[in-house]
């Protein structure tokens, strides 16, 4: 099996999650603050440090499964990640990822504050993103 990091694309943030080595389980590894240009580079190192093989990127479909810009954009930022660290990079709808995530983080934090939470979010939404991906590829 191969290693697989995955992200949740934004342009302020990006979360982040990867799976163990045989691709079984997905664990959320925080978030990337910053421009998408600058994601490029720290998402490089992550990959490298991390011996990843292959990147899953949540594609953010309309409801009705149609493309939208920001799906567009998503491709774009996908096409400059596969020159920058030579990996394959698959796609993944990401429909109510985040918000997935943020039932979760809720069910969780229980009391607890919430500093910090929307990085949690996001790289919680790469783990689900990551979770999806997994499940049907085991299908």
């Amino acid at each position: 099996m191969e290693r697989i990091l995955a992200i949740d694309y934004g342009r302020r943030r990006m979360g982040l999650a990867a799976s163990d080595p045989l691709g079984i389980t997905a664990q959320p590894l925080g978030a990337h603050e910053g421009t998408p240009s600058e994601a490029l580079a720290a998402i490089a190192r992550v990959c490298a440090e991390k011996q990843v093989a292959r990147v899953v990127i949540g594609l953010p479909l309309n409801m009705d499964g149609s493309e939208g810009e920001m799906a567009r954009e998503v491709r774009g930022f996908a096409a400059e990640l596969e020159r920058a660290t030579g990996l394959p990079v698959d796609f993944s709808d990401e429909r109510l990822t985040s918000w997935e995530a943020e039932v979760r983080l809720r069910q969780v934090r229980r009391g607890k504050g919430r500093k910090g939470e929307k990085g949690r979010v996001d790289a919680m939404a790469a783990a689900q993103i990551l979770r999806d991906y997994l499940d049907a590829r085991q299908k």
